[in-house]
């Protein structure tokens, strides 16, 4: 391999921000912190630059495409990143860009590693579900859950000797409370007009359907609270019509000055600092993990949550936080009232125990070794 270490290239659509996207920038850092080679290859974004700066070489191709003719250029296009960049090992996250991947990976001779990170719809219908496998042919599958790895088994075959578990991470030195600066969390008080001595439900997430916005509107409405705010961060579009039907609820329902559409948020762990309960009432049943769960945590923040898909695996039921039933409105909203009046040093020891817990199951440099350890099976000589 010319030397001793390894060069893996990361696959992915474009460089966007997102779960994907984000566990690619943090394993090209933890590669290069290794002194392994990092490439990545991908249509460019917002996080095109952080993967530079993290020391890795960004190749930018167009492969965000499902374009079958454009899955074929792509797949020669990757086999020339392969051979002038030294390429050990390629790693694909995504479905379109793992045809070209696993084409390109095959006709340069190097081991081919994939990474489910959601549960894909379509299994029963025999198009998707072929487009879908090609997840399920890597030399090792990587589920970002439990929940994921037994998808990745029982739809598709994965095997238990090529199938790991590699929970997403959170970064543990930014999402850090004693590490935050007051101008920071000054700063989105203002511009998100945040009312003073109001306790604040957080619901971080684009907003969409299944990520359960209308359901908390419905469990703050059974409170009957006047001394709450709701705020919802992520970015949305004022004329979406899923958003005009929250707002058309909060109205009705006569909360409309308790519900705050905060945005997009560049510095996630301030926004978390606000928080007095942190809400993750997803309604999807193919939610594969729930990183916003692992970071409320990492900021001593209650969480609650619907056991649904893998999101019971972020959290410690009745320690760091509650686990409800998607669908039961009353144990919702009975969640969230217990969590908002914690008293402080119940609160204060909660908040211990959720970043002891995230610390040993969710760390940076336990994602990262995990990965490692995956690509070492797979290389021809130790790396």
């Amino acid at each position: 391999m010319g030397g001793p270490r390894a060069t893996v290239l990361q696959v992915l659509p474009r460089l966007e921000s997102g779960g994907v996207e984000r566990g690619t920038v943090e394993i090209a850092r933890g590669l290069v912190e290794a002194g392994w080679g990092a490439v990545v290859a991908a249509e460019r974004g917002r996080l095109a630059q952080p993967v530079e700066q993290a020391g890795a070489r960004y190749v930018e191709l167009p492969l965000a495409t499902k374009n079958p003719l454009h899955i074929v250029q792509n797949a020669r296009r990757l086999e020339r990143v392969i051979r002038e960049h030294g390429v050990d090992l390629v790693h694909a996250r995504s479905r379109a860009p793992a045809w070209s991947a696993e084409m390109a990976a095959k006709r340069a001779g190097v081991p081919f590693v994939t990474t489910f990170h959601a549960v894909y719809s379509g299994a029963t219908n025999p198009l998707k579900h072929r487009y879908n496998a090609v997840m399920a042919r890597g030399s090792r599958v990587i589920a970002i859950s439990d929940f994921v790895a037994e998808h990745a088994r029982s739809a598709y075959g994965v095997e238990p000797q090529r199938l790991r578990t590699i929970y997403r991470a959170v970064d543990l030195e930014a999402f850090d409370r004693t590490r935050l600066a007051p101008e920071r969390l000054a700063r989105l008080a203002q511009a998100w007009h945040l009312p003073h001595e109001r306790r604040i439900i957080m619901l971080p997430g684009r907003v969409m359907r299944l990520k359960g916005h209308l359901e908390l509107l419905r469990a703050v409405k059974r409170l009957n609270r006047d001394d709450l705010v709701v705020v919802f961060v992520g970015p949305s579009d004022p004329g979406d019509a899923y958003r005009r039907q929250v707002e058309l609820f909060a109205r009705t329902a006569g909360l409309a000055d308790q519900v705050i559409f905060a945005g997009q948020c560049d510095d996630m762990p301030a926004a978390l600092a606000w928080a007095d309960v942190v809400a993750v009432p997803s309604i999807e049943r193919a939610e594969g993990f729930g990183r916003v769960s692992i970071e409320a945590q990492a900021m001593g923040v209650p969480v609650v949550v619907h056991a649904i898909g893998g999101l019971p695996e972020t959290l410690m039921p009745a320690a760091t936080g509650w686990l409800v039933q998607p669908g039961d409105i009353d144990e919702l909203a009975d969640a969230l009232n217990l969590a908002l009046d914690l008293p402080g040093n119940v609160r204060a020891r909660a908040a211990e125990r959720a970043r002891a817990f995230v610390t040993e199951h969710f760390s940076l440099e336990r994602m990262v070794r995990q990965t490692l350890d995956v690509y070492r099976e797979v290389l021809p000589v130790s790396a």
